[in-house]
């Protein structure tokens, strides 16, 4: 019996694979077409689509752990309430999936609003799961850093509330912890959410001063105006995505995504050492650019 990882060619399922395999795991992972990933040894490539039903059928067969992560697409809720269905179906009972912080908090934004509809049926459904809520990405700022280099402004609308932004390594670290929990358990665990967080609540201002120092010339906030993302966002991909991280980023503004201090040495405790700061991340992205 093995762990099945969906979204494997991605940011936090590539690392998740690879940690699984460095320890010793039996790994499947997802992707949707032959030799599009570059496997660790030992991994099994599964061929599917969280969009089709029939190989969803043949990709669980097998799998005693699945680690849920999908895209977010007009359809994203579909495909995660299709994939745990077709999990439970297969006899699966232990479950790792990845949704967002506060997504009972963002009523109004799509991909929030989706992924609390996830955690719904997994409630009530009461499927031994653990629900990992992440709060925005530092590597999602590998988008803005040219912007940032090239005009000395950090663009990103995050306002004044505070994010405590996290590292996607830390992500896959928690995530390859339940795994392994799970998947080595005697009987199915019950069901335990995790907010996972970094150790600072960043501004836009402190986010710029914090670019500043590692570039070594000033760089300031764009300011809090949420239509010009979207405009911006919009020229780079589709409308309905600008829409929906605009309709995001007010959220932010509104209300925040801040982890308590009793959540970091929660989730420090789990990884055995200290979470990696923004600031860390930001050298490293300016140092290797």
């Amino acid at each position: 019996m093995s762990i099945l990882v969906t979204g494997a060619t991605g940011t936090i399922g590539s690392l998740i694979v690879e940690r699984l395999a460095d320890a010793g795991a039996d790994v499947k992972a997802l992707v949707r077409k032959q030799g599009k990933l570059n496997l660790p040894a030992g991994v099994a490539e599964v061929i599917g689509d969280l969009t089709d039903v029939t190989s969803m059928r043949a990709a669980l067969r097998s799998v005693r752990t699945l680690f849920l992560l999908n895209a977010v697409t007009p359809d994203e809720a579909t495909q995660a309430l299709n994939a745990l269905n077709l999990a439970r179906e297969s006899g699966i009972e232990r479950v790792v999936y990845l949704s967002v912080i506060h997504a009972d908090k963002y009523t109004n934004v799509p991909h929030f609003a989706g992924k609390h509809a996830v955690e719904r049926m997994i409630e009530s459904l009461d499927i031994p799961a653990t629900i990992l809520r992440p709060a925005y990405f530092m590597q999602n700022e590998r988008m803005i850093q040219q912007v940032i280099q090239d005009y000395g402004v950090y663009p990103m609308p995050i306002g004044s509330a505070g994010v405590s932004m996290i590292d996607t390594r830390d992500i896959a670290d928690v995530a390859v912890v339940e795994l392994l929990r799970r998947d080595r358990a005697s009987t199915a665990l019950a069901r335990v959410t995790l907010e996972l967080v970094g150790p600072d609540a960043l501004t836009g201002a402190s986010a710029a001063t914090i670019w500043s120092s590692a570039l070594g010339r000033e760089v300031t906030y764009g300011g809090d105006d949420v239509a010009a993302f979207e405009g911006q966002m919009a020229s780079l991909g589709p409308a309905w995505l600008a829409y929906d991280m605009r309709l995001m980023m007010a959220g932010i503004q509104k209300f925040g995504m801040r982890g308590t201090e009793e959540t970091g040495d929660r989730l420090q405790a789990i990884l055995g050492r200290p979470l990696r700061k923004y600031a860390d991340f930001v050298r490293e992205a300016t140092t290797a650019s």
